[in-house]
């Protein structure tokens, strides 16, 4: 059996921050026994000479089959983590996404495709996770929390 491991390169990547009020779209995470360790949003690797903007539109599109509109600004995070024995290094951008198809947020469970099949994407309140299921990537919620901080007035 052959588990995923991240690249040995760094990868740039999109995140869709897809709100329905203060609930997210986001996928499951699983470790080496399929058991879910953490939700993280849809999206995926920007491909050589696609802007960000296209490389997000093409994956919702292969992901759930709808176009997207976005509402800035985008938020950048450098992840650097280990998953089994390798450790992975990628940089996201991250921005609010509305999708074009509305009753994609009526459903309880959204189904996508990824690279390795059906999953099933679930809306949940980042900051109310179960215990022992992160948000991923690392330093989303961070950045989540400094979106909703106010602003110094000038």
């Amino acid at each position: 059996m052959s588990f995923w491991r991240p690249s040995p390169v760094i990868r740039t990547k999109v995140l869709a921050l897809i709100w329905r009020g203060p609930a997210l779209l986001l996928g499951p995470v699983c470790d080496d026994r399929s058991i879910l360790v953490g939700l993280r949003p849809l999206g995926g690797t920007i491909e050589f000479g696609e802007t960000r903007e296209e490389a997000l539109r093409r994956e919702l599109r292969e992901e759930l089959g709808c176009e997207a509109s976005f509402d800035g600004p985008w938020h950048t995070i450098e992840n650097i983590f280990v998953h089994g024995d390798a450790t992975g290094h990628e940089y996201l951008f991250a921005i609010n996404t509305a999708l074009a198809d509305p009753d994609l947020y009526t459903r309880k469970h959204v189904l996508y495709h990824d690279g390795s099949g059906r999953q099933i994407a679930r809306w949940a309140k980042p900051d109310e996770l179960p215990p022992g299921v992160n948000l991923y990537p690392s330093g989303l919620a961070a950045a989540l929390s400094a979106r909703l901080q106010p602003r110094p007035s000038i």
